[in-house]
């Protein structure tokens, strides 16, 4: 999930096998099976197959940028489907199908160099993202498998079991890049297609009886100011002070209030910051770069205006907008995942984010339903311990297969 700038890109590692994690491809010793075992068996088998995919998705590294790796075990999976599917010009997994659903989540993570893993635990010591699946392993054993790795949570997770519902369904899917930086793989998607989806589920952890309606937008931008050098011991302000007093400005302007929560507020934060003498020694220079979060009922251009406002000395380059979103939780697709998750046994809890996501960019650009959902705990979002339950993998998927097929349907 994008959350401001990333580190530079982490080292590449080798496509290591399965053998050392776990192999989920059911073992059978043969013989007659009757109605009842046979269809379990089909039920374990296919729940082995959901998981071997999340395992090999988080083996691969797809550090934004570096996709490539990643998407083409996307597209084997599909083509082992008899799915159609391609890769497009800026990296995109596109497996259409039944627009009736667009099922989508993205490729890319972050940096970070986490072993994977699949490691039995007690579930006191592993982070759900909400309470335990009804009847799951670690509800009736006390102990769960645990895949660890960089992407496992955000959002390899959530990619596999869409992967995975849109080939039970028969919904379309597209595995999109660059989330974690610029959203250029959602940017280009809602460009390249003709017609919008009839709906559609955006691939984020929101744990597997969460339900995300609404992200806050994102402004972002660089203060760039000059003044001539002169004496330390002047009283004018050089252009590093500058700087620091338009911001000092802007934040006072959205000052929080502690009884709002936080998805309602402007949110002022600097990323990074450079200034002092020039090379040739006649100016002093300082730029500034911020971001700001803003809720729904703000618009981007809104925010500009009154940090714009603040202006005395310097300018601002304004580099990047999304705007906020927040769905109705009584649309269709909304509707469709409360069932979904009763239907799992669990309480389902509808969420709002302070990020932002590729939901921002295909609600700015398609007038349909659309929620975002997946498995995992979102604090372990770009987090060095970061893994997911495979027990609540499992009944993320379901969720998401019988969310898709009531709208199917439909």
């Amino acid at each position: 999930m994008s959350g401001g700038v990333t580190g530079p890109a982490g080292e590449s590692r080798e496509h290591e096998g399965l053998d050392d994690v776990g192999d989920y491809r059911a073992v059978t010793d043969g013989g007659e099976l009757d109605e009842t075992e046979a269809t379990d068996r089909v039920a374990a088998e296919d729940m082995s197959e959901a998981r071997e995919l999340l395992v090999k998705l988080v083996r691969i590294p797809s550090v934004t940028g570096e996709e490539r790796a990643c998407a083409e075990q996307l597209k084997t999976y599909f083509e082992s489907h008899d799915r159609e599917v391609w890769i497009d010009d800026v990296g995109n997994v596109r497996a259409p199908a039944d627009d009736g659903v667009l099922l989508t989540s993205h490729v890319d993570t972050v940096p970070g160099d986490i072993p994977v893993r699949v490691e039995r635990m007690a579930v006191d010591d592993v982070s759900y993202g909400g309470e335990l699946p009804a009847g799951s392993d670690g509800a009736v054993a006390g102990e769960t498998d645990v895949l660890w790795g960089r992407g496992s949570v955000d959002a390899k997770g959530c990619l596999a079991a869409m992967a995975v519902a849109a080939v039970r369904t028969g919904a379309s899917f597209v595995g999109v890049t660059g989330e974690e930086v610029d959203s250029r793989g959602s940017r280009f998607l809602v460009e390249d297609r003709e017609t919008a989806p009839d709906a559609v589920i955006n691939g984020e952890p929101s744990g597997w009886e969460g339900i995300t309606l609404g992200y806050r937008g994102l402004l972002a931008g660089t203060y760039v100011a000059t003044s001539e050098s002169g004496h330390s011991s002047r009283p004018e302000n050089n252009a590093i002070q500058d700087a620091l007093d338009w911001w000092d400005r802007v934040e006072a302007e959205f000052e929080p209030d502690e009884w709002v929560p936080v998805f309602e507020r402007v949110t002022c934060k600097p990323v990074g910051i450079d200034g002092g003498v020039s090379d040739d020694g006649l100016s002093v220079e300082a730029t500034l770069d911020v971001q700001l979060r803003i809720p729904p009922e703000h618009t981007t251009d809104e925010i500009r205006e009154i940090a714009d406002g603040y202006l005395e000395n310097g300018t601002v380059h304004w580099h990047d907008r999304v705007e906020p979103v927040m769905t109705s939780p009584r649309t269709p697709v909304a509707r469709a995942f409360r069932a979904a998750v009763r239907g799992q046994g669990g309480e389902p809890h509808l969420l709002r984010k302070t990020g932002t996501s590729d939901m921002n960019v295909f609600a700015r650009h398609w007038d349909c339903p659309m929620v975002t959902y997946g498995p995992g705990d979102s604090d372990l979002d770009h987090a060095p311990n970061e893994h997911v339950p495979l027990d609540e993998y499992d009944a993320a998927v379901d969720v998401l297969t019988a969310a898709t097929d009531r709208l199917l349907e439909e």
